[in-house]
């Protein structure tokens, strides 16, 4: 495709020098190429408009920017260049999310496990699902590794034009609250946004929790149709702020898709389903109430989509668990449990214990810490949460990311200490992990939280392998992967 073909996709000021043939997109300048189109992205820590030289020098022969840069290359200036990516990328890619049904699932926790039990739903009616999110993206079963729950929109349209060719029915994707921000989605219209709920989590980039809202919010403009939580404690100010139909579900609350009769144990939950469609009893092999949400978002979505309530039954009863989800670990027949669980919110984890105590025989024993670079006013938050909840903590690092570690650990502590929980502290997670493991008394629930399906550890400048699969088969000699 010819510059001047990109040109036309956006609104751009002008243009220095002359049209040429692009061969890809790139944002990032270690990727560069012959022959390449190099977008000048301003972004939060850094501005890609300093690395334009590097990007030239290593084959670039175009860039997009926000201001003219003296490099002897033609430059489209632009007055947003995350804009301009996402709509020059819709029109390298052929503007592939034309014609496609695409659902958006948006929320601080749930995302994940509502994407994978709508996929599940749609594979019933024998749809080909493309996935989009944090664990991995999908086309059918083929997997593609992600370093981002929402891809930047270089990668999303060539994700979803990878889709297309495939022939895939339905897409689901997680969205983010950064990609609604930086414009990673825009240009994308989502049949339906499903709202899983909202509560303090990247405060660190967006600064104040209105911020986050009206981030989040962002989504349902590009949506035809919405589907919200109606017992989230934000729901009835974005119902209000809505222009487009919606359906609503919840417990609590009076909602289009409601839940009663709620069995939890360790195996999964039960519940009665009422819907428009009729009732049904509901079987979500992943515990815990937020699995009762989950379940309920992913099937109201469904049946705005046209699918059948048999399908929403028999889709979420055999999806079985999904990474790093409340995920048991084995244990090589051994008399205490480990659960697996990403939970890296405040919310996130006090839901996780909530459903722990349900079902916990012996003692409640949490590994958690949290993230270097990140919102630092959740910590204490934290600490507070698994102390109350917890019988024993056993405090650790994270993704520690630049930060001093134990830095991060005595934020933590100020919340534990505010409860009357016993606690250790191991700043090494692996070592934390064998202490945990070590000193496991019979029926305990040892809850590894923070990293789930994550197979890294961020130390410093980098990423280390980090599988706590791994880790926890090779302490307890069951060789599982």
């Amino acid at each position: 495709m010819r510059l001047s073909e990109l040109e036309n996709a956006t609104a751009c000021e002008r243009r220095t020098g002359d049209d040429l043939p692009i061969a890809a997109l790139q944002y990032n300048s270690r990727k560069v190429g012959k022959g390449d189109l190099f977008f000048c992205i301003v972004g939060t820590f850094a501005d890609g408009h300093t690395y334009a030289a590097q990007a030239v020098e290593a084959g670039a022969v175009a860039l997009v920017v926000e201001r003219e840069l003296p490099l002897p290359v033609p430059q489209v200036i632009v007055k947003n260049t995350r804009i301009a990516m996402a709509e020059m990328a819709a029109a390298f890619y052929g503007y592939p999310a034309r014609g496609m049904r695409i659902v958006g699932v948006t929320g601080t926790n749930g995302k994940t496990s509502t994407t994978y039990m709508l996929k599940a739903i749609a594979e019933q009616c024998g749809w080909k699902v493309g996935l989009i999110g944090t664990i991995r993206n999908l086309i059918g079963t083929r997997i593609i590794d992600t370093e981002r729950t929402t891809p930047e929109s270089v990668d999303l349209q060539r994700i979803l034009r990878e889709m297309k060719e495939e022939g895939v029915d339905l897409v689901v994707m997680e969205v983010s609250s950064h990609s609604l921000d930086q414009n990673r989605v825009h240009g994308i219209a989502f049949e339906t946004a499903i709202f899983t709920n909202l509560t303090q989590d990247h405060l660190d980039y967006h600064k104040t929790f209105e911020n986050y809202f009206a981030a989040k919010m962002r989504i349902f403009a590009q949506a035809q149709q919405a589907v919200v939580n109606r017992d989230d404690p934000h729901a009835e100010r974005i119902l209000g702020e809505l222009s487009i139909p919606y359906k609503t579900f919840g417990i609590r609350e009076k909602a289009d898709v409601s839940a009663a009769e709620i069995d939890i144990t360790t195996r999964g939950v039960q519940f009665d389903m009422h819907c428009a469609l009729g009732n049904v009893r509901m079987y979500v092999p992943i515990p815990g109430l937020f699995s009762v949400f989950n379940a309920m978002g992913a099937a109201a979505a469904a049946m705005q989509l046209g699918l059948p309530l048999s399908a929403v039954k028999n889709g979420i009863e055999t999806m079985g668990s999904v990474s790093g989800r409340l995920e048991p670990l084995p244990t090589g027949g051994r008399d205490f449990t480990v659960l697996l669980d990403y939970a890296h919110t405040p919310d996130a984890l006090e839901n996780i214990l909530k459903t722990a105590r349900g079902f916990a025989q012996g003692r409640i024993v949490t590994l958690f810490g949290c993230g270097g670079d990140r919102d630092h006013a959740k910590r204490p938050i934290m600490g507070e949460i698994a102390g109350r909840f917890s019988d024993f903590l056993i405090v650790t690092s994270d993704n520690p990311r630049s930060e001093d570690p134990m830095a991060i650990i005595e934020a933590v502590l100020e919340g534990v200490q505010k409860s009357a929980c016993p606690y250790v502290v191991v700043e090494n997670r692996y070592e934390a992990i064998r202490y945990a493991l070590s000193h496991a008394k019979p029926k305990d629930v040892i809850i590894l939280a923070g990293k789930g399906h994550e197979n890294y550890q961020e130390v410093g400048g980098g990423k280390r392998r980090f599988d706590e699969k791994e880790i926890v088969a090779e302490l307890l000699g069951t060789n599982e992967k």
